[in-house]
């Protein structure tokens, strides 16, 4: 990960950590390894990540996450790390890898946030305390940090809404939300939905096995089968990977005028707002999401409170009041990928710019 990037996660948590007020932790302002010795910087963190089929995991949020430790640490601390590649019953493995080698903090963004529940009691039974990340585990967890989930839904139909202006009563679309095992999923629908009910007909509208692409294409395809190439205004897509498997199907169908929502930005989503072919994407700052993750993992690693960290609380069906931060989310349209991606480091115009979208590039001004 370039220098940038993890240049902007430190700056962001300097700004976020300074507004940030106390809490306690949801054992009572205890962390799980309190009453016990404080470690030092030798501590051994885990890492679980969910799947690799969506850029960021591998390209962002493992690099800037085990950056931001080896920082916070002095480069004492090692880092075991494992893709779970879209399988909950691996990630169960996983984890109790994690707990066989004695990690002494886990941090799991779940490939299905109930499935893993068990495994996160295990983990507390052995003393070893876990920060859900990107999605809220089921379990006892220590503490969370993603982004406003419903916030990105909403921004998403306001997005939608934008593009189809004062024509938007009239029309029809089709909404392709993301896995039903992902929490996620549901938060973006709903916040979607709360902004889109009312203002437009929605045709079509799927839960997407897996967030996969190609599922989404074959989802796509099934809508327009079902309502007409010529009855379909825009299509609400929850993220980047599958706008791009809904803009092959539409485009196979002689569709390529309507506005197509994502989230992510991922490289490939940006170079499609840039021609067009998509209207937007959600830029969420990894920097910041992964520098808040590590914070918290060798806070709790140290038997340290989260008081100076998390300003948040949220709760699930198994854990209250978790200590939490929640990273804010910006709309990525042609008019501010300069002011965002670039200016945050995650792409340097000349990969965005490449010699198929220069011409779009230079249209845009992006440099």
């Amino acid at each position: 990960m370039r220098r940038a990037a993890v240049a902007v996660a430190t700056a962001a948590m300097a700004v976020s950590l300074a507004a940030c007020g106390s809490a306690e932790e949801a054992d009572g302002g205890k962390s799980e390894s309190a009453g016990a010795s404080a470690k030092g910087d030798n501590i051994k963190v885990g890492l679980l990540l969910p799947e690799n089929k969506t850029a960021r995991y591998e390209k962002f949020d493992k690099p800037l996450f085990e950056a931001k430790i080896k920082e916070l640490t002095n480069n004492k601390a090692e880092v075991l790390y494992n893709n779970a590649r879209q399988d909950a019953n691996l990630q169960s493995q996983q984890v109790d890898t994690m707990i066989t080698n004695k990690v002494d903090v886990l941090v799991v963004d779940a490939v299905d946030a109930k499935a893993i529940k068990n495994s996160v009691q295990k983990a507390k039974d052995q003393g070893i305390p876990v920060v859900a990340y990107d999605r809220l585990a089921e379990g006892p967890i220590s503490a969370y940090t993603s982004f406003d989930n419903e916030e990105v839904g909403r921004t998403q139909g306001e997005a939608l809404l934008k593009a189809l202006g004062g024509k938007a009563e009239d029309s029809q679309i089709v909404m392709m939300n993301g896995s039903i095992t992902d929490p996620n999923a549901k938060q973006f629908k709903d916040g979607a939905h709360s902004v889109l009910d009312g203002k437009v007909k929605i045709g079509k509208e799927f839960d997407t096995k897996e967030w996969s692409p190609d599922n989404a294409n074959a989802n796509m395809e099934a809508a327009i089968s079902a309502l007409g190439k010529g009855k379909i205004a825009g299509v609400y897509s929850a993220n980047d990977g599958m706008a791009g498997g809904i803009i092959t199907a539409l485009k196979a169908a002689g569709i390529d005028d309507i506005p197509v929502t994502g989230q992510d930005a991922e490289l490939a989503g940006v170079q499609r707002i840039i021609t067009g072919e998509q209207y937007m994407s959600v830029y969420k700052s990894y920097p910041q999401e992964a520098a808040v993750a590590a914070e918290m993992a060798v806070a709790l690693a140290k038997g340290e409170d989260l008081g100076s960290i998390a300003k948040d609380k949220v709760s699930s069906d198994s854990a209250k009041d978790v200590p939490s931060v929640l990273v804010p989310v910006v709309s990525l349209t042609q008019e501010n990928i300069n002011d965002t991606v670039i200016k945050d480091g995650i792409y340097t115009a000349a990969e965005i710019c490449t010699d198929k979208y220069k011409s779009a590039c230079d249209k845009l001004g992006i440099k």
